[in-house]
Order: structure tokens, then sequence, then C-alpha cells
């Protein structure tokens, strides 16, 4: 099984046995258990990363483990910057539209549609642009002098 979350805390116990335990904790609270050296010394590189977390689980008696069977770090969260405003505001407009449009259950006309969602994009990506500015952390125009536009 697979999840993609940020990984919050890795700690470790020695076992009884001697062997090194690896509990890494996601930003969702779930816990993963590694005795792979490799693996959980990579879960200690990847800390406060966003990251794809592989594993599976065995049921013992009552208890349900989560072992941790790999770690892949991922690029940033796209919502946090690192996507062009007009993306991220076209997909808030669609995710926003069963609110916009204001019938439930009923088909909209792609043109009604638009025309209602459409104007929501432009002011969220108005909105990002602006933080972003005021953020200090606006863009330079990309070397084409295409400024970005479609």
């Amino acid at each position: 099984m697979e999840v993609v979350s940020v990984l919050e805390e890795v700690r470790t116990a020695a076992t009884r046995s001697g062997n090194t335990r690896y509990v890494a904790r996601d930003s969702d609270g779930n816990e993963y258990t590694t005795f792979r050296e490799t693996i959980g010394e990579r879960a200690k590189e990847l800390r406060g990363q966003r990251v794809r977390i592989t594993y599976h689980e065995e049921q013992r008696a009552q208890y349900t483990n989560v072992y941790l069977d790999k770690l892949e770090p991922l690029p940033a969260d796209e919502t946090s910057g690192g996507t062009d405003a007009k993306e991220a505001a076209w997909r808030t407009a669609v995710e926003a539209a069963p609110w916009l449009v204001g019938e439930p259950g009923k088909q909209v006309p792609p043109e009604e549609l638009y025309e209602k969602l459409k104007p929501f994009e432009d002011r969220v990506a108005a909105d990002i642009e602006a933080r972003r500015d005021d953020e200090g952390d606006a863009r330079p125009p990309d070397d084409q002098g295409t400024g970005g536009a479609d």
C-alpha cells in the first residue's frame, strides 16, 4: 500500500535482541515500523519532507503491525507556490464548482458553467499573484518574454 504524506518524526529503539527498531510517523499520525537499517536511516534523512510511503500490514492476534517498506522523496506540494497561478486557480474553481453553480444534481450547460467559473478563477489567480508579490516570492518573467500567458 502507498500513501503520500509529510514524514514528521522518526524514533529509534533497541530491541531485547539488540536490533534497532525504527518508527516513522507521518503528518496524519500514522506510524510505520521497520527493522531494516537502510530504510530507517533513509527515513531520518527525509524527516520533514513530503514523501511517498510504501508499507504493508500484518495481523498478529488482535494487533495489526504496519511495516515500512520504502520511502521516496517528492517535490514540494503543488499548491505551495510551485504551480502556475492560473493552473492553481482553475483547479480551485473546478473544486468550488458545486458551490458556485448552486444547482446540486442538475446538469449545467458548459457555457454557463464556464461563465460562472472563469471570473472566480481570475479572482483566485489575482489573489495568488498578489500574495506571492507580498511575500517577496514573485517569479521572474520567463525567457521567451511571454510572461506566462497562454
